[in-house]
């Protein structure tokens, strides 16, 4: 999975690559094809803007399904951490989506009689 990390009008915190680079190849244990994922930091110039002045714009592209989720919070990490929590819900209904359910009750099960 190749991320790429776009700033606007913003100042990444140093740590904030690192950060985000661990959480989104967590995301590797679900089993779900994701090729590119970009990552969006924007910025508002805007005092009135206080809590909400950093927004994080997360889509993944590629041959798996399209997800998006964004974020507003106080600072680029808070923010990031909301929309990879919406992220990773969208991934776990698309595991559970594909899994195999197929359960066998004892009525169902065959039984091999010895005699």
């Amino acid at each position: 999975m190749k991320i790429i990390i776009h700033p606007r009008h913003a100042e990444l915190a140093s740590d904030f690559s690192s950060i985000a680079e661990e959480k989104l190849l967590s995301m590797n244990r679900f089993s779900v094809t994701i090729d590119r994922i970009e990552v969006e930091v924007l910025h508002e110039a805007n005092p009135r803007q206080g809590k909400h002045s950093h927004k994080v714009v997360i889509t993944s592209h590629g041959s798996g399904p399209l997800l998006r989720a964004e974020a507003a919070s106080f600072n680029d990490v808070a923010a990031f951490d909301d929309a990879i929590k919406s992220i990773e819900l969208q991934i776990r209904k698309i595991h559970e989506r594909e899994k195999s359910h197929d359960r066998h009750t004892l009525r169902t099960m065959k039984v091999d009689v010895k005699e």
